[in-house]
């Protein structure tokens, strides 16, 4: 369990968890994030994905700009945290077949 949990964390988390839809989780995002915090998190995951398929750090920061030190941070959270980049590459894969 995350250390940095509290009620309105875990309400979020709940809220999360009741997103039915593409188009409603698009909603819920665009009004609780910025542009840039959007961008940011797909950089992010689309790191993971690069990550996860062996894709070096070089090549990863050319595709999506992301930084060393952004790219090391997924890394290291896709290698040693909680497992939720695995779980949504996972999940993700599957809906691409």
């Amino acid at each position: 369990m995350a250390k940095y949990t509290n009620d309105s964390i875990d309400r979020l988390m709940q809220a999360l968890t009741l997103i039915e839809t593409p188009e409603e989780c698009r909603a819920l995002f665009d009004d609780l994030c910025t542009i840039k915090e959007l961008q940011n998190m797909a950089t992010r995951l689309d790191t993971a994905i690069m990550i996860a398929d062996g894709v070096n750090y070089q090549e990863i920061s050319k595709k999506t700009g992301a930084s060393t030190a952004t790219i090391s941070r997924v890394s290291r959270a896709y290698n040693y945290g909680d497992d939720g980049y695995k779980s949504i590459i996972a999940k993700l894969r599957k809906t691409e077949k």
